[in-house]
């Protein structure tokens, strides 16, 4: 069979690409695409965030999920910052304190994970050697790439009307920032300029000499805990020497006579599933796709996965995600039954007042290995350390300020995560390799493009590309895609409905369909992103 790459960046998909080609294996080319999305896409990912990686290796036996999340600082509390709550982004995706502490600079950053988590895959599963891997992504940042149009975009987005910090004020926030990232004139750096990161090529050199250790209790764990101190971030070199990763079993759903395999929690797999579960006592197939039947489901079905969500998911070794219960018929067939007898649900959030920062990588080589990997900054938090290059995760504003939830913040938790790597299985052999950047919308966005594969029988460029909504809130979010006379269909029955500006819009599928041995590729037309076939 040939083999194939997918995801966001065209330099991550060439680096993956080539490592296919020298014979690499599917871990192998997603550590490459990885290392390279942080170097291109840095607001996205990068070795100060954190992910997961689904693995399917059949002639090995392997099947697991890789977990590499940021943990919250060993010298956080749950009270920290309970006076300081001001409201609650209105995808649910962030919690806003004054002064966007949270948000912005040290005291935002949890411990990253990314190089553990890159380094285990590649030691467990890989053939390449650590810095073979790392050196693309060095050579480029010392290069230089092109300002590409969505990242531009989400550079120069204003977040002042959800109260969120802008991204351009996180883009400023460091030396290095405000040197890389700006034209001399003070303006942010446009679509074809150059960016070169001479600081992050030093450090990927100094990682792929010295191996991932000098990250977490070697030099450059000292430079970041330094830095932390001077700047009062709570990360110390404790909270690095310490940093654990976890490997799981993948979390299993069914839909329409496929076996779908995801991430467990603290991710969202189970969020898309129970969507699908809800959705399977339906007749979506029938529906006219993008109708107003259609999209008044789909929105009742994705207000009540987010109300479990957001009551039941967190870390499981902090709390106790009732897993059996959310995916189980009678429930889900109990949630389906409330749709269809009219009754309508609704989402309560402390304030509510937003696209997000994560990027994916699908990847199946010539033997079947197949790898779903879906990593991120949370968000990203401004922070840079002089001479280091790679901008920090800003997850903390994820935490619940209020203690005693499911997503309040304790000291080394595992924050939920919006990551739903994916791969469905039709008799016991994979047929989709799928995941999205996107923050809430992963999940509600990943259930549709594979109802558009298994309902509507679309290939993979139309799922991924096919209009879509979200009701990660009390609103309809809508594509601008979708025709109005449908929308005003659809607010005629009573609900509130905004309209996107963009026409591909909410999350961003990137995806692989294996069918009679053949790999095809879908990448979200939303990114900059493209597929590529490795010939077998």
């Amino acid at each position: 069979m040939n083999a194939m790459i997918v995801a966001p960046q065209p330099e991550a998909v060439e680096a993956g690409a080539l490592v296919l080609k020298r014979g690499g294996n599917a871990v192998d080319a997603a550590i490459a695409c990885a290392f390279m999305q942080g170097v291109v896409d840095p607001q996205m990912a990068g070795i100060g965030g954190f992910g997961s990686m689904q693995v399917y290796m059949p002639r090995r036996g392997v099947h697991e999920v890789l977990e590499f999340y940021a943990r919250a600082p060993l010298k956080a509390s749950p009270e920290m910052w309970t006076d300081l709550l001001v409201g609650q982004s209105r995808d649910g995706f962030a919690f806003l304190l004054e002064g966007g502490i949270s948000e912005i600079g040290y005291l935002a950053v949890c411990t990253p994970g990314s190089i553990k988590g890159y380094a285990e895959a590649l030691a467990r599963y890989g053939t390449f050697e650590w810095a073979d891997v790392v050196a693309p992504a060095a050579t480029q940042a010392r290069r230089g790439f092109m300002v590409r149009p969505h990242v531009h975009w989400y550079w120069s987005q204003d977040g002042v009307d959800t109260g969120e910090v802008r991204t351009l004020d996180k883009l400023r926030f460091s030396n290095t920032g405000r040197a890389i990232y700006f034209r001399s004139d003070g303006t942010v750096k446009l679509p074809g300029d150059v960016v070169v990161n001479t600081d992050l090529a030093q450090t990927l050199e100094r990682i792929a000499a010295a191996g991932p250790d000098i990250f977490y209790k070697g030099e450059i764990a000292e430079e970041i805990a330094a830095d932390m101190a001077a700047n009062r971030g709570l990360i110390g070199t404790d909270d690095l020497a310490c940093y654990e990763l976890s490997t799981a079993q993948p979390l299993w759903g069914e839909y329409r006579g496929y076996d779908i395999a995801t991430s467990p929690p603290p991710a969202s797999g189970i969020s898309m599933l129970q969507l699908l579960h809800i959705l399977a006592h339906f007749d979506v197939g029938a529906m006219e796709h993008g109708g107003a039947e259609h999209i008044v489901l789909l929105a009742e079905a994705m207000k009540r996965m987010t109300i479990d969500k957001d009551r039941h998911l967190g870390d499981p070794a902090y709390v106790d995600v009732p897993v059996g219960q959310l995916l189980s018929r009678d429930y889900c067939g109990g949630l389906a039954a409330e749709i269809k007898a009219g009754l309508r649900a609704r989402i309560e959030r402390v304030d509510d007042r937003s696209p997000r920062e994560t990027t994916h990588i699908s990847v199946v080589d010539r033997e079947g290995n197949a790898v779903a990997l879906t990593h991120t900054l949370g968000s990203p938090s401004g922070a840079i350390t002089d001479g280091l290059g790679f901008m920090y995760n800003g997850t903390m504003s994820r935490f619940d300020p209020r203690p005693g939830r499911a997503g309040s913040l304790a000291p080394g938790k595992r924050r939920a995560s919006s990551a739903a790597p994916t791969i469905v299985f039709k008799d016991d052999r994979p047929v989709i390799v799928m995941g999205a950047p996107g923050g809430s919308y992963i999940a509600p966005s990943m259930a549709q493009g594979l109802m558009n594969l298994i309902d509507f029988d679309m290939n993979m460029p139309e799922a991924v590309a096919a209009p879509r909504i979200v009701a990660v809130s009390n609103t309809i979010d809508v594509s601008n895609r979708i025709p109005r006379y449908v929308t005003e269909e659809v607010e005629g029955r009573g609900y509130e409905v905004k309209r996107s500006w963009q026409s591909y819009a909410f999350a961003a599928l990137h995806g692989i369909q294996i069918e009679d041995g053949v790999c095809r590729g879908g990448a979200d037309p939303q990114r900059d992103g493209m597929a590529i076939a490795v010939p077998a």
